[in-house]
């Protein structure tokens, strides 16, 4: 690894142990997104791509130097660790998110999406599966039985499932670690019961529910009920609609038909009269309310909006709101006057002390903390810039907060220097 080995074991250490002190991180927030900071140099973007608060330090956990699986960017997209069992928190897992026609290996030999595994306490990276029908890899979790979920972004499979040949769309897969070294693929399964679609993101409920997000521009937010917990191959898919029409308000979930949803979840959910949003991205699942990062709402006729993030209120009432706008709780953004903003929001994650994380898929890319307390009108109070990012063409995704509260993971995806990267943001009160 390109950064010291004795202080990356050492905060790695830390870290799945869960031996931090720290159970928030408390910041002072960076006056504006990094438009001075912009640059290409090497040298900088080598050791601290992030400009971030007083406080805090930056490191690398794993670039194309230590492993390098694609001859174009590695294109690292979601985080999650192995949240449980023994060792919970050494392991980090990653999606990558390449695309057809971009997906040849090193080797030269093979092509397809992979997954990756970094050990945190020693430091090593390698690549834990590829198959060469897999596409556009984005959407990762970590279930409660101790395996992992993916799902491919995509419409028009360039390279269908051989098992299920009729898809039309992206879908979901189980992938089972051994028992005894979690680096170590044992098997993958494919299911399509939780709908083909151009998978976003993909969250559980304490119940094991799975919630799912969409990408499209007119897209919709799923729910999945498995009719066994655990055994997520027969269940029923549902769509969420508002019941009076527009993107907030009092809302239900649709059932779908699952023969239809097997082959085209997104046609299914159109049948059912679910609500379309404008590309919805990252859902993450805070006390009752589920959160997803929608890129480009609100639209007005017609025309993309800045993004925003809805809260939705789980039982048997669902109910939508905005929880980020702009113009009400954060500003607009103006690049190309080098005002700061808040634009295509991303991914997003659970903070140590429930806030949520947000990152922005654009340059500069931002991270934003947002207070889960709201006023009367749904909106979050405050809503402040931790982080942006110093590298002029890459943006940051997959945020995530592992075993160590004091410790942020997120990747830079599309680095100008070519060398893409996984980045650790650490509280250094807690270390």
């Amino acid at each position: 690894m390109r950064n010291m080995l004795t202080a990356a074991v050492t905060s790695a250490l830390c870290g799945y142990l869960g031996i931090a002190g720290a159970q928030s991180m408390d910041f002072d927030p960076i006056p504006a997104s990094a438009y001075v900071e912009s640059t290409t140099d090497k040298t900088i973007l080598g050791t601290a791509p992030w400009l971030i608060p007083d406080g805090y330090s930056q490191r690398i956990v794993s670039d194309e130097t230590d492993l390098n699986i694609y001859q174009l960017s590695d294109r690292p997209a979601f985080i999650v660790t192995n949240e449980t069992g023994p060792l919970a928190g050494r392991y980090l897992y990653r999606t990558h998110e390449t695309y057809p026609g971009k997906d040849a290996h090193l080797d030269g030999r093979t092509s397809g999406g992979a997954l990756s595994v970094v050990d945190l306490e020693t430091g090593v990276a390698q690549l834990l599966a590829s198959r060469s029908d897999w596409e556009e890899l984005d959407g990762l979790t970590w279930t409660p039985w101790g395996s992992l979920l993916f799902a491919e972004e995509t419409d028009e499979p360039h390279y269908p499932d051989p098992g299920y040949p009729d898809a039309k769309r992206g879908l979901v897969y189980e992938l089972k670690l051994n028992k005894d070294d979690p680096t170590v693929a044992q098997s993958v399964t494919a299911l399509p019961s939780l709908g083909a679609v151009r998978h976003e993101a993909i969250e559980f409920d304490r119940k094991g529910n799975i919630y799912l997000s969409s990408s499209n521009r007119d897209s919709f937010i799923y729910k999945f009920v498995p009719k066994r917990r655990g055994d997520l191959s027969k269940g029923q898919l549902y769509a969420l609609r508002i019941k009076t029409g527009g993107q907030t308000g009092k809302a239900k979930w649709i059932p779908l038909n699952m023969k239809q949803a097997r082959i085209d979840a997104h046609e299914a959910a159109r049948a059912a009269k679910a609500t379309p949003y404008c590309n919805p991205e990252d859902i993450e699942l805070i006390g009752q309310k589920l959160y997803v990062a929608v890129k480009c709402e609100p639209r007005i006729d017609g025309i993309d909006g800045p993004g925003v993030v809805l809260s939705i209120t789980l039982g048997n009432k669902p109910r939508v709101a905005y929880f980020i706008e702009v113009g009400k709780n954060v500003p607009a953004q103006d690049a190309a006057a080098g005002i700061t903003g808040f634009f295509r929001p991303e991914t997003l994650a659970a903070g140590p002390d429930g806030k949520l994380w947000i990152t922005e898929d654009t340059q500069p890319s931002d991270i934003w903390v947002a207070d889960t307390d709201t006023g009367d009108d749904g909106l979050s109070t405050p809503v402040s810039l931790f982080a942006s990012l110093k590298d002029k063409e890459a943006t940051g995704t997959g945020v995530y907060f592992g075993s160590d509260p004091g410790t942020l993971y997120v990747n830079i995806q599309d680095s100008s220097t070519g060398n893409d990267k996984t980045m650790a943001i650490i509280d250094q009160h807690s270390h």
